[in-house]
């Protein structure tokens, strides 16, 4: 196995990196659909609404700011990871692939801060 590919129990080698989201929420639309009474962290988000998932987001979100702001890498590294998974909880609560992100991310690539918001205002 190459150095870039990793392995779970049960699952198919990653080729990439950046597979590894694509993989988590693959995890998460599984974990979804699991019949009441099935325990898992992700089907419990799911079974308390968005308002739960959001809020989530807003905790791990300010975990990540304070993690930040103390400088420690290894802590904004484990921030952000809680961070970018909840996120994905609500790309699946929503059935929103993380591909519709990346598809943004590269509309977005090469332009400014300022062009992108600009360019935000003229299609509303």
């Amino acid at each position: 196995m190459s150095s870039s590919e990793q392995s779970t129990p049960g699952a198919a080698p990653l080729k990439a990196d950046a597979d590894i989201l694509e993989a988590v929420y693959q995890i998460i639309l599984e974990r979804k659909q699991l019949v009441d009474g099935e325990k898992s962290y992700v089907k419990s988000l799911f079974d308390k609404g968005l308002d739960k998932i959001l809020s989530k987001i807003g905790e791990e979100a300010t975990e990540t700011a304070i993690a930040g702001k103390g400088g420690d890498r290894d802590e904004v590294v484990y921030e952000v990871a809680d961070l970018f998974f909840h996120v994905l909880v609500l790309l699946g609560y929503y059935d929103l692939p993380p591909e519709r992100i990346y598809a943004e991310l590269r509309r977005r690539f090469g332009l400014s801060g300022i062009e992108e918001k600009a360019s935000r205002s003229k299609e509303s």
